[in-house]
């Protein structure tokens, strides 16, 4: 079966895998304007948000930082918890207030050593987040920096 063209959790988890991890998530809030996690920090924790919109940022030398992607209900904030050396990549940003679920990362990345085809859902969710990321943010930078563009590259 091929996986949904999506990245937001409900789509691409089984149903199972999905309450189980809600299961071990708490209820935050961030007001507008809070910084979730800063480029380079321990990527320890990690959101799926309900309400608002989350701004992904990247550092660019001598520039202000770059927005690569806004996130909002069901998608993922947070995708280095997952792969050592566990530090954010990007920077995140409440650009509304924002309701999400956080998950302590040690903890689920404990459930899914112990349960391996949780781990297996989680990493090919997490990893298909990676994947669309990577691309948001060549295409995003191209736009800002290139000569040309992206090119209409999507």
């Amino acid at each position: 079966m091929n996986a949904p063209l999506t990245t937001s959790m409900p789509r691409v988890l089984p149903a199972e895998h999905r309450q189980r991890l809600l299961d071990n998530g708490r209820e935050v809030a961030f007001t507008m304007g809070a910084r979730i996690f800063d480029e380079g920090g321990r990527a320890d924790r990690f959101w799926i948000v309900r309400t608002g919109t989350v701004e992904l940022h990247m550092r660019v030398p001598g520039r202000r930082p770059a927005v690569i992607e806004s996130l909002g209900h069901d998608e993922l904030v947070g995708c280095s918890w997952l792969f050592a050396p566990h530090m954010w990549q990007l920077g995140a940003r409440a650009s509304t207030p924002v309701r999400a679920y956080e998950f302590d990362a040690v903890f689920v990345r404990a459930l899914c050593d112990a349960d391996p085809e949780f781990g297996r859902s989680i990493s090919q969710w997490v990893g298909g987040v990676v994947a669309h990321r990577l691309h948001a943010a060549r295409t995003r930078l191209l736009d800002l920096y290139g000569p040309y563009g992206s090119g209409g590259l999507r």
